[in-house]
Order: structure tokens, then sequence, then C-alpha cells
């Protein structure tokens, strides 16, 4: 599956390359598609950081601040429910909820169904920067879509991406 003629190679050919010299037997059809798929990902989240860098939060944060933007109104979540979206230990969470809560983002306050319970919500700040955030992280991500595909590998991408996605997703399941 190495690069065709007329596509530029990457660093991912090149360690191809290397192991069909020392290893010729290896079938490294998913390395090359992994592989790839790492390094964008690095790219991408470098990208991302450098997009939410003037909104004066990290990637991280973004995240918090997304998930409850998209709960939509009135923007609360707890912070179990925020643990779980976004796969962060309750301590992890705490760090974000309180940084983003100094910066007068969100507010915790108890949750009325639930006495030991709490809840987090966007404040009227947080929603302003969130939306400010998302457009230009999808910028920053469009941006480096277009300059590579288009419209219809964009699409054609996303389509075998969530192929990949799903049968792994159920691999790791058996």
């Amino acid at each position: 599956m190495s690069a065709r003629p007329e596509q530029r190679k990457d660093p991912v050919d090149a360690i191809v390359e290397q192991w069909a010299v020392v290893r010729p037997d290896l079938d490294t059809a998913a390395m090359e598609v992994f592989g790839r798929i790492f390094r964008l990902s690095r790219a991408m989240g470098d990208s991302m950081e450098k997009a939410y860098a003037p909104h004066g939060i990290s990637r991280g944060e973004f995240d918090v601040l997304a998930t409850l933007r998209r709960a939509g109104e009135p923007y609360t979540l707890s912070p179990r429910e925020l643990s779980a979206t976004l796969m962060l230990t309750t301590g992890g969470m705490t760090g974000r909820l309180d940084k983003l809560e100094r910066a007068g983002l969100l507010r915790r306050s108890p949750d009325p169904h639930d006495r030991r319970g709490l809840q987090v919500t966007l404040t009227e700040k947080g929603l302003a920067l969130i939306d400010e955030a998302v457009g230009a992280g999808l910028a920053a991500q469009q941006k480096a879509l277009s300059a590579a595909l288009d419209g219809e590998q964009v699409g054609q991408l996303a389509d075998l991406l969530r192929e990949l996605l799903n049968g792994t997703a159920a691999a790791a399941r058996e």
C-alpha cells in the first residue's frame, strides 16, 4: 500500500520502506494507516492548542466547555457525567473545573435532585467563549482538510474512518 508515483512521500513511507528491507515478510498495511492516524492526531492536537490559546483555554478545558455546550440549555451536567463523557478521572476533572470556575467560565452548584451531588453549568461568559473557540477550532481543522482534500474526498475519508472506528470498537469488545 505504499505511495503511488504521483503522491509525495511522508515519514510513514520511510518507516515502511525500512521495515521492507529488514523484514520483507511483514504486511505493513495497518502500520501505514495507523501510523498516519497517530501523526495526524498529534499534528492536529498541536494545531487545536494554538487555535484555543487566544481564548485562554487548553484543549482539555475546551473539551469540558464544549461538552457542557453540546448538552443544550441549561448547559448543565454533573461532574460524573462530564468525567464519563471525557474519559477522565474525577481528580483530573476537578482540576479542570477549578480552573474554569476561577476564570468565571462555569459555576458549580448543589444538585437540587441529589443532596450529595453537584451540577456544573456554563456561565454566560463561558458560553460566549466556547462559541468563539469552537469556531476557531473548526476553522483550523477545515484549513488542514482543504489543504489536501476536496469536499468529496473529505466525505469519503470521514466514511472510511467511521467504518474503521466502528470495526476497531467491535473488535475490542470481542
